[in-house]
C-alpha cells in the first residue's frame, strides 16, 4: 500500500497504456460504443492525473497554496499525500469504472464524461488567474482529451438514441455531487495542518519551480503584512 501511495501517478500512467493496448487490439471489438467512450473518457483521467502529479507535475504545492490560499504548509495542507492518493484511485476510479459497467445508464455516463469537463474552467482560468499564467499541471488532458470525450459522448447520445437524450442533464448535477464526493469531502475530513503525509518534494515542484516559489514568498509576504495591520 505504501509503494501505491507514493506512485499511484506512475501506475496510473502505465495503466494508460495498458488500456490504450487493450481498447487498440481487444475492445473496440467486444464493447459496445457506449463503453469504448466511457474507458476513453477514464484514460483521460488517468492522463490529467499524470500530468498534475507526474509530468510536469507540481499540482499539490498549486493547489494548495494558489487555489486554496495556504502559506504555512503547503506540501501538506488542505491536500496531502494520503487524501490525494485515496481520492485520486479509490473514490476515482470507482466513479470512472461503475458507469462503464452499466452503459445503457445514461445519467451515470454523463456523470462521468462530465466530471472532467468541470475541470476546464478551474485549470483553464481560476488557476491561471490566481498562478498569473497560461498553463498549469492538468490544463492540457483536461482540454485536448477530457472535454472532446465528452463533447462527443453527448453528440453519440443525442444523434444515436434521442430517447435517452434527457438522461444527459442529470449529468450536471450528478457530475457536481461525484466530484464533492471524491474530491471535496475527503479533504475536508482529512486535512491536518501536522498531517504526517508531506508531498515529497518531486510531487510539489514538478512545474515552473521558480514561479511557484517567488509566488509562495509573495503570498506570504502578503499574509504577514495583512496580519501587521
Amino acid at each position: 500500500m505504501k509503494f501505491w501511495r507514493r506512485n499511484w501517478y506512475y501506475i496510473g500512467g502505465i495503466l494508460f497504456v495498458v488500456l490504450a493496448f487493450i481498447m487498440g487490439l481487444w475492445g473496440s471489438n467486444h464493447m459496445s460504443k457506449l463503453q469504448i467512450i466511457l474507458v476513453f473518457s477514464w484514460m483521460g483521467m488517468l492522463m490529467h492525473q499524470f500530468e498534475e502529479y507526474a509530468f510536469p507535475g507540481g499540482f499539490p504545492i498549486i493547489s494548495n497554496m494558489a487555489g486554496l490560499g495556504e502559506t504555512e504548509h503547503p506540501e501538506r495542507y488542505p491536500l496531502n499525500a494520503r487524501q490525494s492518493f485515496l481520492s485520486n484511485t479509490i473514490f476515482c476510479y470507482l466513479s470512472y469504472i461503475i458507469p462503464i459497467c452499466f452503459p445503457n445508464l445514461i445519467w451515470m455516463g454523463a456523470c462521468q464524461v462530465l466530471a472532467g469537463v468541470w475541470q476546464l474552467p478551474g485549470h483553464g482560468i481560476a488557476m491561471n488567474l490566481r498562478l498569473k499564467s497560461k498553463y498549469n499541471p492538468g490544463l492540457a488532458s483536461t482540454a485536448f482529451l477530457q472535454t472532446p470525450v465528452a463533447i462527443y459522448y453527448i453528440w453519440y447520445v443525442c444523434t444515436t438514441m434521442p430517447d435517452k437524450a434527457s438522461q444527459l442533464w442529470w449529468g450536471i448535477p450528478g457530475s457536481i455531487l461525484m466530484l464533492l464526493l471524491t474530491f471535496i469531502v475527503p479533504i475536508l475530513f482529512m486535512k491536518d495542518k501536522n498531517s504526517p503525509y508531506p508531498f515529497e518534494d518531486r510531487e510539489l515542484y514538478g512545474y515552473n519551480k521558480e514561479h511557484v516559489l517567488a509566488l509562495w514568498e509573495e503570498r506570504k509576504a502578503a499574509k504577514a503584512s495583512k496580519e501587521g495591520k
